[in-house]
């Protein structure tokens, strides 16, 4: 009778369990473009007897702040809409469009389709034209959009099918290159002779993975609501396990492919990360090896591109529901298709700055949206969000401004005067130090949360 009554309940905990796995692959590739394949074996090569500092700064940005922003996501709300709206209606309108256009169509989701030909279908076939770019590109988002078609199964075609074999190609390539070639790692270049930490982490930064994150949870907690798991503590707690479950595989990824940089011949002969992992795949592997490394490539790109034509199109939906979400993934694709073969200098040029401009506010949003709970029943963070994330946003319009040359050089005593204001992070002090007078000012004013705000903690528990 016990058997009878208790091997259901065990049955569903393991279905539980596996589909938390299979949302933490689903969620890994999704976050494993071009870009986190080719930074760590450089970091590898340039950070040279520096290597730990510089790549532990680079899991911090490329790793620990995506998976922060996930959980924030799933303490906070069902989209990055719900969380941004505490920084104000103009900040939680326009911070999240933003942010699902830089990783999207204006930049992440075009670089896809752009380095997929350039890095995997160039070398092996010595195909450069336009013509075999825009037939490539219109095949490749064809291939994204058909797999993004339906964003329930989104699932079960990454997390079961297309990142395990990535995974496997991988480890192939980590494992083969570590055991068998004999490089040593060389002195560190100028970049990572003073400061490895605080270079790698600016390095994970480029990933973009850390506002990804914030788009990217809308799938993840779509995903396990598909597959059953009730609102409340059984949906909070596997979108947090899912996040770390991606974590805990980018980071073991990340390490495998930095070391690579540290023991292949020659690194410093090396301009990029794509030559120097080509180079590995035919050494270890021979001609068999490039192919890998084109297939690596491919899955990469085509894995997060559909991750991102996915979490795009859904909050363009939510945003404009007169507007389908299949019909947002058909432009997104098309778009990015076009803008992937023309090339990606002039959307380079756009997107930077825009970027660069996002991270601070949403870092700080991420990292507010993780302290509240502590505070949670004592206080109502009204400007405690309001004022560092304001603060935030016009710091980082004015250094933008400065870098694009749009002040004279003079004005740039506003900002100079911050630490680390030299390596892009003098926003943190100033953003602190606002969150700290707002959290003061919450105390004292001691405001009502508002009936239809979804307590951190209620989230986190279970509580109605």
């Amino acid at each position: 009778m016990t058997n009878t009554v208790s091997s259901p309940a065990k049955n569903e905990k393991k279905a539980g369990a596996v589909t938390i796995v299979v949302t933490s692959l689903m969620l890994f590739s999704m976050f494993f473009g071009a870009g986190n394949l080719i930074f760590p074996p450089m970091i590898g090569v340039e950070a040279g007897q520096n290597f730990w500092p510089a790549i532990f700064g680079f899991i911090g940005s490329g790793v620990i702040l995506p998976v922060l922003a996930v959980i924030a996501i799933a303490l906070s709300g069902n989209n990055v809409r719900d969380l941004a709206r505490r920084g104000g209606s103009i900040f939680g309108l326009f911070f999240p469009i933003l942010a699902y256009l830089s990783i999207g169509v204006f930049y992440a989701l075009p670089r896809t389709g752009a380095v997929s030909f350039e890095t995997a279908i160039t070398p092996l076939t010595g195909w450069d034209s336009t013509l075999a770019a825009g037939i490539f590109n219109f095949i490749f988002f064809g291939i994204a959009l058909a797999l993004s078609w339906n964003p329930n199964t989104i699932m079960d075609s990454l997390g079961r099918f297309l990142t395990p074999a990535l995974v496997i190609l991988l480890a192939i390539l980590i494992t083969l290159s570590v055991t068998t070639m004999g490089g040593e790692p060389g002195a560190p270049s100028e970049a990572y002779t003073d400061a490895p930490m605080a270079t790698g982490l600016l390095e994970g930064y480029l990933t973009m993975d850390s506002i990804a994150a914030l788009a990217f949870s809308i799938v993840v907690i779509s995903s396990l609501r598909y597959k059953g798991f009730e609102e409340g503590k059984q949906l909070t707690q596997g979108t947090i396990l899912a996040g770390l479950g991606a974590g805990i595989l980018l980071a073991a990824i990340y390490l495998g492919l930095g070391i690579i940089g540290q023991v292949i011949d020659n690194g410093d002969q090396y301009s990029n990360g794509a030559g120097l992992l080509s180079d590995a795949a035919l050494q270890t592997m021979g001609q068999p090896g490039q192919i890998i490394f084109a297939l690596i490539v491919l899955l990469a790109c085509m894995t997060t591109a559909v991750g991102l034509i996915t979490s795009t199109s859904e909050f363009f939906n939510t945003l404009t529901p007169g507007i389908s979400y299949k019909v947002w993934a058909v432009v997104f694709a098309v778009a990015s298709a076009g803008m992937a073969t023309m090339g990606l200098d002039m959307v380079l040029a756009i997107a930077a700055p825009v970027v660069t401009f996002l991270y601070p506010p949403a870092i700080a949003l991420i990292f507010i949206a993780l302290v509240e709970p502590l505070f949670r029943g004592k206080v109502y963070f009204y400007w405690a969000y309001r004022l560092p994330l304001w603060v935030a946003v016009i710091w980082s319009a004015y250094s933008v401004f400065l870098d694009l040359g749009w002040f004279p050089s003079s004005f740039s005593v506003l900002v100079d005067w911050a630490p680390m204001q030299g390596v892009s992070l003098g926003w943190v002090l100033p953003t602190v130090v606002a969150f700290i007078i707002g959290l003061v000012i919450d105390f004292v004013q001691k405001r009502e949360a508002p009936v239809d705000d979804r307590s951190f903690a209620s989230r986190a528990l279970g509580v109605k």
